[in-house]
């Protein structure tokens, strides 16, 4: 790479209020705080409460996966991290500062469920379209992209057309795209789950090896359990309606991990670890 990033919860009166809230060790190096956050939609029928006193410290260059049902507010938290919406209670900093200051310094990669690349526009051109919006110096633009598109096996596609492309290809571009002007940050909202099988392990794996390279904080969002244990450092688990954290599990498995960790006792293990809290 020719660029560089920055290397990489409250009891209740109650047992069963203090056994959903686990206290997890607070990150020396906190890149994200949540500190009690609260969010409430407000519609005209009734006021909906999406999320209820997360508490959350999220270290510089660490994976996170946060698991969780439908409606528990994953995709909320996300938008909340990157100033799309604003809390209802508590407070979220970003490296030190409010999300809005963190928004406007573009410290954030955005990876959606659907790559939404433009279609008149190439693999490298879709790439590059964001270096555009920022500013990144002109001269760096292409070799950047072209680097990035290399390294998930996509150099040889750079001059074709999202139509002419996989859908495993396109969320491909997609990454890579949210990586090209090397935000410290990157947030993704379930990217995989239209996949299938064999084409989503493919991508996590390519997702592993650029988290390993360019030292993102990465905040996952997932409804798959095996795929929050195989590729965070931390399964965030969440309850629904609203979304709380239920509790925080350490995936102490070796990196770089490949195919064969998933057929090992200790991943199958914390795979029903995970299974075990969301259902309880």
């Amino acid at each position: 790479m020719t660029e560089n990033a920055p290397s990489p919860q409250s009891g209740g009166a109650t047992k069963a209020a203090a056994a959903e809230s686990q206290p997890d060790p607070t990150p020396a190096n906190a890149h994200i705080r949540m500190n009690g956050v609260s969010l409430t939609f407000k519609t005209a029928r009734r006021d909906v409460q999406a999320l209820q006193h997360v508490d959350l410290d999220i270290a510089e260059g660490e994976f996170i996966a946060l698991l969780g049902p439908t409606g528990c507010g994953k995709s909320s938290l996300l938008r909340l991290v990157c100033d799309l919406l604003q809390p209802t209670e508590g407070q979220i900093t970003v490296r030190g500062r409010p999300p809005t200051e963190a928004r406007r310094a573009n410290d954030f990669g955005f990876v959606f469920q659907e790559p939404a690349l433009l279609a008149n526009r190439t693999a490298l051109e879709n790439v590059r379209l964001p270096l555009e919006v920022v500013g990144y110096p002109a001269e760096q633009r292409s070799g950047r992209c072209e680097t990035l598109l290399e390294s998930v096996g996509l150099l040889g596609f750079k001059d074709a057309y999202p139509h002419e492309l996989s859908g495993g290809m396109r969320q491909r571009v997609a990454i890579v795209r949210a990586l090209a002007w090397n935000p410290p940050i990157v947030l993704m909202d379930e990217p995989f789950s239209a996949l299938d099988e064999i084409t989503k392990e493919q991508l996590q794996d390519d997702l592993l090896e650029l988290w390993n390279r360019e030292k993102k904080t990465i905040l996952f969002v997932t409804h798959n359990i095996t795929e929050a244990v195989y590729l965070a450092d931390r399964v965030v688990i969440m309850s629904s309606h609203p979304g709380r954290v239920r509790s925080i599990i350490p995936v102490e498995l070796p990196r770089p991990r490949g195919n064969t960790v998933r057929e090992t006792s200790a991943f199958l293990s914390l795979v029903r670890k995970a299974r075990k809290e969301l259902t309880q």
